[in-house]
């Protein structure tokens, strides 16, 4: 059964300024947590944080794709997807830098993502990682800004890759 709720909220260039947001992820997060598109805000969670934009706090600074590929440490209970949700957003955010192809970002997670673990992913669509990949979908939470702003969809999914029961 997938838990929906509605959320009203201000809206923030960086999303996890915005309290009632960062208050839900905050929430959902398992074990230790990758945020792979970081920003500004530190999570009050157990946080390995990757931004392209060396001006963030951040322990990494690299392409999320490259940084997904290269990762040989331990494995993350939760991996939070906030990437720029559109080109401009990607253009404005990241001084021009264009952010890694959304479909391969998704297949690279897989290997670093304990099993049983979650991906939390924050934009404008409701299924992210799918059952392709062996994810079903457990949390989906409407954040509204209202007016003529667009809404954010945060979806947490678990990883459930045969025999994950067997390796926990």
């Amino acid at each position: 059964m997938v838990i929906f709720e509605h959320i009203k909220c201000p809206l923030h260039r960086y999303t996890f300024r915005a309290a009632p947001i960062r208050s839900w992820v905050e929430r959902h997060c398992e074990g230790r947590v990758l945020n792979l598109f970081a920003g500004k805000t530190l999570l009050n969670v157990y946080e390995v944080r990757n931004d392209l934009d060396p001006d963030m706090p951040a322990e990494f600074h690299l392409d999320a794709l490259q940084f997904l590929k290269t990762w040989n440490g331990k494995k993350f209970g939760t991996v939070v997807l906030d990437p720029p949700y559109a080109y401009r957003k990607s253009m404005e955010l990241y001084n021009g830098h264009i952010c890694s192809p959304f479909r391969q970002l998704k297949d690279a997670i897989c290997p670093v993502i304990e099993p049983g673990g979650l991906v939390i992913t924050f934009g404008y669509h409701s299924i992210v990682m799918g059952q392709g990949r062996k994810f079903s979908l457990e949390h989906v939470a409407l954040f509204s800004q209202g007016g003529a702003i667009h809404d954010t969809i945060a979806c947490v999914e678990r990883y459930n890759r045969p025999g994950a029961l067997d390796d926990i």
